[in-house]
């Protein structure tokens, strides 16, 4: 009868499964699904928790990364909130440098500062969002060219 134990647990681990979408879970039910199959066959408890355990490090360690890496390769990975922001580009609304500033970026005024140290962007400069601190979008030159301090040389990057 422990066996039925060890299969409520592989349920109940399976149903976490579908809220975490991990393979964590899933991979521990099929320990617990091990642990069902060594009870079964009358082994004492202390040899089920070893299985079950066993199974499921095996499972952990061999099996989901091998799931993971085919299920990226087969499903593109949409990134959304503020790491879909990094790169798009943004219109300056209020002079902006390494101190601070504002810029309207996909329909939003953002509160943003330049990436380097010494640079400034003028009302109406198209920038690129180089990354989000927060709830502030450091921002760059759009284009190709990096920013300037106004001498033609880049300036320190902000921060660091």
């Amino acid at each position: 009868m422990d066996w039925l134990w060890w299969l409520g647990g592989a349920l109940l681990l399976g149903v976490a499964e579908m809220f975490s979408l991990d393979l964590i879970f899933l991979m521990l039910a099929g320990g617990a699904l091990a642990g069902a199959l060594a009870a079964a066959l009358g082994a004492p408890l202390a040899l089920q928790i070893v299985v079950a355990a066993a199974a499921a490090l095996l499972l952990l360690f061999a099996l989901r990364p091998f799931l993971l890496h085919s299920l990226r390769e087969r499903t593109k990975l949409v990134e959304t909130n503020s790491a879909a922001l990094v790169g798009r580009p943004a219109v300056v609304v209020a002079p902006t440098d390494a101190s601070g500033g504002r810029v309207k970026l996909g329909g939003e005024v953002w509160s943003a500062r330049a990436l380097l140290v010494g640079t400034a962007f003028d009302t109406g400069t198209e920038v690129r969002v180089a990354r989000i601190d927060g709830a502030t979008a450091v921002v760059e030159a759009a284009g190709d060219r990096p920013a300037t301090d106004g001498s033609g040389a880049p300036g320190a990057p902000a921060g660091l």
